[in-house]
């Protein structure tokens, strides 16, 4: 058997082999069909003004200065006719969404030859559930030791409704029809006629994507996101679960062949959309309810689907077997719930009792659909519709019996099986609908309610201290405060959410809202605020109450509140009825945007340590909740990996992460692709109960490590904080991104600010993000590093690490200078070879930076004033150039990301994503310059259009 790393070195070159094999002939192939459509579309000229465009943008990468200018001095003619300007951006915008399609064929071409390969060796794929609990097993854990870890398990990825998915659903639904025809027809031997056919379809399809509208002409609703999140659910998810649970036994089977075991649900969903009320005021109470059961509703039609196929299937008769006692005596049940007009069509199946089952289970599903279709203050009760999942669940289960009692063992298996597995995941709920709310509105609500019954006059001036008291003593007295809606409208929808989430529990399932988010926790009443309102409207013990710590300092502090929340009466009470289990959301995007990408990281990883620490001397089981986004200033690249650089007892087999905005497509738009993202999601969360520790390298103490990266994080943010805190910065950010413009993109329904003004605290993270992807700097990912890592290995006050020497030649790993204490750059180099934290950070920052690109986003800076261009941009570039050659000194390479088949895919879109640069920064030149009131809309167009392109073409944007 392969050591993993020799294997690495084998996939590694399967992938370059892949890449020529598959990725370039399709690209090309695709591209040709995108040229045919330019020309029938648009015609010649405008093909070959794109061709012109991409040929020059080829030669000034590869080092032809002059190029650059040439492409310049078209764009002002280009601009001047919007049209032809709108029209070229379209070409290299659908040319971007064809070359993803693409590189996702690739993907599916090297998943088949590694599976392929590792079957023909007899081991288990990387990555997999397979290698995981081989892993395990090699590892000598018993098989009652793996019950226990099985039955701890639990994994919940969480769709959300976070605006960085710059893509129309039609336009998906369009790029799912071209993935479907791609795939037959690059895997799949096809008859002339049929390849022909296939090919017609993609052609018209590129047509179609040319004609359709890349942008959205209005702002989605809330209810139009719950659609999209259901549209994964519906294509991919539903069907792809159950193959989750199959893996993991039949890896059981593999490597514990003698034992039995019962794998308990572990991997579930959750949702917040029609739920997340931070910030967006367009959920409101009807939305959550109508969310919900459009939630019931499409999952109760996957289960009429799937019943319906069993009908076909179970055609067993009287005449050839018998049937169980207990499903029989069922059928005498339901029959009592069948209306006299379709008793006749039913007895006709008298000699196939599973059939009959089968029909009466559909009806009952569809009845139980009918009782969902109204609001819930409207509902008529439905004699024949299932009271609950549990009914469903049992029908299911009495006709897996009676085949396992009747020889049909066989027949328990595929499709009845993954049925019984899918219903035990989503139940009648689909995913559970967390709850999000700032904490200023239950601190404004319970300031209103304690005013109004005289209890305190002014609740927010009390101290801390007295808010526990008197919180706590509340909670555990028997009064209501809220039994009546006589106070503001706010509070009242703040009392109402709660009941709405008791409604919820009692009209779908238990699981289908179990989770209360508090955004902004900084202290322990924040908690138990939210702890009397679930009270009062008789969810104790119903609900987890979850604290939601953001900023840098919240998690510094929040190990501090946790400790404190847990010495408290009420809350361990309240803990103890939901068996001592406590979820704690850390965020990734706010902590970033506050303190820079090294320090954020750091934090984070200290804060998950400490956590886990404070549940340990409580007795209390943690689930920590990431709030992570696409990209890496938001807490983005492979989930798998970044469980794998957490503190393995912060997530001991236990883990909650979102999954936001353009993730969501590019993760679950494939089913092959979304099954390899839970695999590896199921196997580094197994592996996270390894006896091997990751966190301590063989070099140093956790203690040293510890203040090596204290540090460095805090010599990163001084020099973060040394940028945006500068008069300037603010300035430069409007004016060199296209922020103002991304606020306009109709990609959410939630507002982009959280007050209406221009300060950056008051920009959501997301289009922070957006606007520094957009411009090419892609700052929040990488800047501050350089300088932390130059003062520390030189304990210089100014930064000044210089990659080559200048009287030798020589650079990279080979120069050395006698100012870098040769121990401490030791040090991080074995850091970087040893510790997957150090690893994981240093290669999303290499990711970062070569997605920037410094020229380019000098186009960008010379929007700006002269003295604001100086004064900011010339020290990001500086910062640029001091962060790139101190990660080439610690990974020891040549550039950055060497050795990655991610640099060549860089290399290779880089070509095409810098035309529309060129042509927004022009787009963006004009709209400032007091442009004619009639072309103003159309270039506001353009500008969108082209921050769809550079979206597709950049990826990771939010």
């Amino acid at each position: 058997m392969p050591t993993e790393p020799e294997q690495i070195k084998v996939e590694t070159a399967q992938n370059r082999q892949s890449d020529t094999l598959v990725s370039s002939s399709v690209i090309r192939q695709l591209g040709e069909w995108l040229g045919e459509t330019i020309i029938e579309q648009e015609g010649k000229e405008l093909f070959d003004l794109e061709e012109e465009i991409r040929n020059l943008s080829k030669e000034r990468r590869a080092g032809d200065a002059s190029a650059q200018e040439k492409i310049q001095a078209l764009l002002p003619e280009l601009v001047d006719e919007t049209p032809r300007a709108l029209a070229v951006l379209k070409a290299f915008t659908t040319y971007f969404q064809l070359v993803n399609l693409a590189e996702e064929q690739q993907r599916l071409y090297i998943l088949r030859q590694r599976a392929q390969n590792a079957a023909a060796q007899g081991i288990p794929m990387r990555e997999t559930i397979a290698a995981a609990i081989l892993h395990l097993c090699e590892e000598g854990v018993p098989a009652d030791e793996l019950r226990q870890i099985l039955n701890n398990l639990f994994i919940m990825p969480v769709f959300t409704a976070h605006p960085t998915e710059a893509k129309r659903r039609t336009t998906l639904m369009q790029l799912r029809t071209l993935s479907d025809a791609l795939q037959t027809l690059y895997s799949t031997d096809l008859s002339p006629s049929d390849h022909n056919e296939i090919e017609e379809t993609i052609r018209e399809t590129i047509v179609l994507l040319w004609q359709s509208d890349e942008t959205r002409d209005r702002r989605p609703t809330v209810m139009d996101e719950v659609r999209n999140a259901l549209y994964f659910f519906e294509t991919t998810v539903f069907d792809v679960v159950p193959l989750i649970y199959e893996e993991l036994e039949r890896a059981l089977a593999r490597y514990y062949p003698d034992e039995h075991f019962e794998i308990p649900s572990f991997f579930r969903y959750g949702s917040w959309v029609g739920g997340d009320r931070d910030g967006n005021p367009f959920v409101t109470l009807e939305i959550t309810e109508e969310a919900l059961r459009e939630q019931k509703e499409a999952i109760l039609t996957q289960y009429n689907i799937e019943v319906n196929a069993l009908y076909e299937r179970l055609s067993q008769a009287r005449t050839r077997t018998n049937f169980s006692k207990a499903l029989l005596d069922s059928l005498k049940y339901d029959f009592t719930l069948v209306p006299e007009e379709e008793l006749e069509v039913l007895r006709r199946f008298d000699l196939e009792p599973y059939r009959q089952k089968l029909i009466l289970m559909f009806r009952r599903l569809r009845a139980t659909r009918d009782e969902n279709s109204v609001p819930w203050a409207k509902k008529i009760p439905n004699p024949r519709a299932y009271k609950g999942v549990d009914e469903f669940l049992n029908d299911l289960r009495l006709i897996k019996t009676s085949l396992k009692e009747n020889k049909g063992e066989r027949l328990t298996k595929g499709r009845l099986s993954h049925l019984i597995r899918s219903v035990e995941v989503f139940g009648f709920h689909l995913a559970s609908l967390d709850v999000r709310q700032h904490a200023r509105r239950h601190r404004s609500a319970m300031a209103d309610i304690l005013n109004h019954y005289e209890v305190v006059y002014d609740y927010e001036a009390i101290s801390e201290n007295d808010k526990i008291k008197l919180l706590t003593n509340e909670i555990m007295s028997s009064r209501p405060l809220t039994a009546k809606l006589i106070f503001s409208q706010e509070t009242n929808d703040t009392i109402a959410l709660f009941r709405l989430i008791k409604r919820a529990q009692q009209e779908i399932d238990v699981e289908a809202m179990q989770t209360y988010i508090i955004s902004m926790t900084t202290e322990v009443s924040n908690l138990l605020e939210v702890l009397l309102f679930a009270r009062d409207a008789d969810l104790a013990g119903q609900i987890d109450v979850v604290p939601l710590f953001e900023t840098v300092d919240d998690l510094l502090n929040a190990p501090a509140v946790m400790q404190k929340l847990f010495s408290n009466d009420a809350y361990m009470a309240h803990l103890a009825q939901r068996g001592m289990c406590q979820q704690i959301m850390i965020g990734y995007s706010d902590s970033n945007k506050d303190g820079g990408y090294l320090r954020a990281n750091w934090m984070l990883f200290r804060a998950q340590r400490a956590l886990a620490q404070v549940c340990n001397e409580h007795g209390v089981t943690l689930t920590l909740f990431h709030g992570r986004g696409g990209t890496l200033g938001r807490g983005g690249g492979p989930a798998n990996r970044a469980i794998l650089a957490q503190p393995p007892e912060s997530v001991h087999g236990r883990i909650k992460l979102t999954e936001q905005g353009e993730v969501i497509s590019t993760r679950y738009s494939n089913a092959a692709i979304a099954h390899r993202h839970l695999e590896q999601l199921v196997n580094a969360v197994l592996l996270t109960r390894s006896k091997q520790p990751r966190f301590v390298p063989t070099f140093a103490k956790a203690d040293e490590l510890a203040q090596w990266m204290d540090e460095l994080s805090q010599l990163s943010f001084e020099k973060y904080r040394s940028l945006v805190e500068r008069e300037e910065f603010l300035r430069y950010f409007h004016e060199a991104t296209p922020i103002d413009q991304i606020s306009r993109l109709n990609i959410g329904s939630r507002p982009a600010r959280r007050k209406q003004t221009t300060a950056i605290d008051d920009l959501r993270a997301i289009p922070w993000v957006f606007a520094w992807t957009q411009s090419r700097v892609n700052l929040p990912s990488w800047y501050g590093v350089g300088t932390a890592f130059d003062r520390w290995l030189t304990d210089a006050k100014v930064p000044d690490i210089k990659r080559d020497n200048p009287e030798t030649g020589s650079s990279g790993a080979e120069r050395t200078e006698a100012k870098i204490h040769a121990d401490k750059l030791a040090n991080l180099r074995e850091m970087y070879a040893e510790w997957p934290f150090f690893r994981t950070v240093i290669d999303n920052i290499q990711v970062g930076m070569s997605k920037a690109d410094m020229d380019i986003a000098a186009l960008y800076a010379a929007l700006t004033d002269e003295e604001t261009h100086h004064t900011i941009f010339d020290d990001i570039r500086a910062e640029f150039e001091r962060t790139k050659n101190a990660l080439l000194l610690i990974t020891q390479t040549e550039d950055l990301l060497d050795g990655s088949w991610l640099k060549e895919s860089i290399r290779l879109r880089n070509p095409y994503v810098d035309p529309l640069n060129y042509i927004q920064v022009e787009l963006l030149k004009r709209l400032r310059n007091e442009p004619a009131p009639e072309s103003i809309e159309a270039l506001r167009d353009g500008v969108l259009l082209s921050v769809n392109g550079i979206a597709a073409g950049v990826q990771n944007v939010g």
